[in-house]
């Protein structure tokens, strides 16, 4: 297996790229290839490890030189167009040409939709691909899609998350039947703007067709109770949603450990807790959730967060070796060849 990473794209890159690369290899059977340019790559090497090349690390960490980048302010449709040995179009076409089993990018989010699209390709049958992205739940996890590459979508679109959220669920963790909620401001029928009293009604009619086990609208407080294993918004809510999820969960440790600190009392009762704050600390910190899947597109492609360090990377790296085993993609391109061949 071949991981593609683009070591150019993402708030902290190339060193944190780089990092998390070198950490994850030990954990993992696959290659990962950087993508991005040589030159920078082997001097961050030779400053962070005191070898001259990354072969000297590890036999599977392997460089491929480009010599352009896509950076976040860079319009979409252009930088995809223009900017064709920038380290993200290199990595689309490295996957598209079978050169790559998946390709990880913590760049210009639009830029990876448009790239993943225009260049991989939708799965038949699919309107638009969605991030899907991992956060804690009680007991659990919980899937959250779009997280944040469709800010306008249509009912449709909303449909087919629930559809796709299903499909990867059942396949990937094994999830008989996944309990699908529409993220909402009620649990009401009639409560929501007109895309989700509309989306709520489209999920209705077509669940039991599309074998989907809609549980309803679901409030952002009930979303993490771990009675719902998926929830369906569009990207712009999503993604604010994944970010407040994101911020308080920050929030929540700060506190916990200026709290533990305050004094010599406190510091000293807490340590019988440790262990029961740290299994909390690791449930309620978001790297550990690596990142997040576009599903909808014909091979496996995953967006890190664009402020990624190397834990994350390290996780993200270690996620997408596991999205391939399993064989996401191709059980999803599967079930909609399946249920487009049955409405033709």
């Amino acid at each position: 297996m071949k991981i593609l990473l683009d070591a150019m794209g993402g708030d902290n890159a190339p060193d944190a790229n780089i990092k998390g690369a070198v950490k994850a290899i030990k954990d993992i059977k696959a290659e990962v290839v950087l993508i991005g340019n040589e030159q920078i790559i082997n001097s961050k090497i030779k400053e962070f490890y005191g070898v001259d090349k990354i072969e000297e690390i590890s036999d599977r960490l392997k460089i491929h030189h480009t010599t352009e980048t896509i950076e976040m302010e860079d319009i979409p449709t252009q930088a995809i167009k223009h900017k064709k040995d920038s380290s993200m179009v290199v990595g689309f076409n490295m996957l598209k040409e079978g050169k790559g089993d998946v390709f990880i990018s913590a760049g210009n989010s639009g830029a990876l939709l448009t790239g993943a699209t225009l260049l991989v390709g939708r799965i038949k049958g699919i309107d638009r691909p969605a991030l899907a992205g991992i956060l804690p739940a009680y007991k659990g996890r919980l899937l959250l899609i779009d997280a944040g590459s469709n800010t306008n979508c249509k009912p449709l679109n909303l449909l087919q998350f629930a559809q796709m959220s299903t499909i990867y669920l059942r396949n990937t963790f094994n999830i008989d039947k996944p309990r699908i909620g529409l993220l909402n401001i009620g649990t009401e029928e009639t409560k929501g703007n007109d895309l989700t009293k509309s989306s709520y009604q489209l999920l209705k009619e077509k669940s039991e067709e599309l074998n989907i086990n809609f549980v309803g609208n679901v409030e952002g407080r009930d979303a993490f109770s771990g009675e719902i294993d998926a929830i369906v918004t569009d990207g712009f809510t999503g993604n604010v949603f994944l970010k407040a999820v994101e911020g308080i969960g920050k929030l929540v440790k700060r506190t916990l450990t200026e709290s533990l600190k305050r004094n010599i009392l406190s510091t000293i009762g807490a340590i019988p807790c440790l262990p029961a704050i740290k299994r909390f600390s690791k449930t309620m910190d978001y790297k550990e959730y690596g990142g997040a899947l576009f599903l909808g597109v014909k091979k496996p492609v995953v967006k890190a967060h664009g402020s990624s360090d190397e834990k994350l990377f390290e996780f993200t790296i270690k996620q997408a070796e596991q999205f391939v085993e399993n064989k996401a993609v191709e059980k999803m391109t599967e079930e909609f060849e399946k249920y487009n061949q049955k409405n033709n």
